[in-house]
């Protein structure tokens, strides 16, 4: 008996210590469409103080109005940060709606680069950001948006009691896990460390938590733009930035849902959408704009309507 524990012992470190996999090679199509984006406008880095954690940096694009009826909380894709939001953050303002985009914590110029310090971090952190948000605002409606992962983990909050807190959730070309139909498993973004993600599951069902640290995804980043990119994942950070059951969230959701996506998203198959949202929560409005790719839904231009009516709740809830 001894010798079967010693044994399963040596094979969970060696999981833990060995079971990792290649960075994935630069995924250029999903940076090609920032190269067009004039950044000289974006807007400064701001920071909210919160208890016993690092400060949440943010940006906002404000707009003329004192009192607008309707303010965004924008929450970028996975590796990003708050500026990935410029393009549509000018957007919306134009049309007079500020936009509060946080960097999520693990990424930007919020706490550790790829990493959290324990797993309900990023809850606790975006409950202390809405109530600035509605400290600024108190009249307006606040609207969560999540692009890609960010649409993922909007989902999930959506489903928690800080759902509450939102007149409405939309959904960017989110994803949704890698068991929603709409995941597209031939994609070449994120290389999980699947025997290490194995092993921490089962530490942590027997409540050793010790390992979370450790990181257990790469992101295909490219290596010049470490400097506003995160290319890799700790335990921690890869289970909370996410939904971790998006059929369980859709039904619980507890404010409206949208979710728009363009047609030639290369990390999610678009004409799955409707038929996956429509098969838990029926009548959800699902919109796929035609032409654009994944990051193109939040930079070009032809993405900006439907957006907007998402927001809006123009479609029906």
């Amino acid at each position: 008996m001894a010798g079967i524990v010693i044994a399963f012992v040596a094979v969970l470190g060696g999981m833990l210590a060995f079971g990792t996999t290649k960075p994935p090679p630069v995924l250029t199509s999903l940076d090609e469409p920032f190269r067009t984006v004039d950044f000289s406008d974006l807007p400064p880095v701001q920071r909210l103080s919160v208890s016993n954690r690092t400060p949440i940096a943010f940006r906002v694009w404000e707009t003329q109005s004192a009192d607008p009826a309707l303010v965004v909380i924008a929450i970028h894709g996975s590796s990003a940060q708050s500026s990935s939001m410029h393009p549509l953050g000018k957007a919306l303002s134009s049309q007079g709606i500020p936009v509060y985009a946080p960097d999520i914590r693990g990424h930007g110029s919020t706490g550790a680069r790829g990493d959290i310090d324990y797993a309900g971090e990023l809850d606790d952190d975006l409950a202390d950001f809405a109530a600035m948000v509605r400290g600024r605002h108190a009249n307006a409606k606040i609207v969560l948006v999540g692009f890609s992962s960010g649409g993922g983990y909007a989902l999930h909050v959506a489903a928690s009691p800080l759902g509450k807190t939102f007149a409405r959730t939309v959904m960017l070309s989110p994803m949704l896990g890698v068991f929603a139909p709409t995941y597209n498993h031939d994609q070449k973004y994120a290389a999980p460390f699947i025997p290490r993600i194995i092993a921490l599951m089962m530490l942590n069902r027997v409540g050793i938590h010790s390992f979370n640290h450790l990181t257990t995804l790469l992101l295909a980043i490219d290596p010049a733009r470490t400097d506003i990119l995160v290319g890799h994942y700790s335990w921690l950070l890869m289970r909370a930035f996410a939904t971790r059951d998006y059929a369980a969230d859709l039904r619980n959701a507890q404010t409206p849902l949208a979710v728009v996506v363009g047609e030639n998203d290369e990390l999610f198959y678009a004409d799955k959408f409707v038929s996956t949202v429509d098969a838990i929560r029926p009548g959800t409005p699902v919109t796929i704009v035609p032409g654009l790719s994944h990051t193109g839904l939040t930079v070009d231009p032809r993405g900006v309507p439907a957006i907007i009516a998402a927001v809006r709740g123009e479609h029906a809830d």
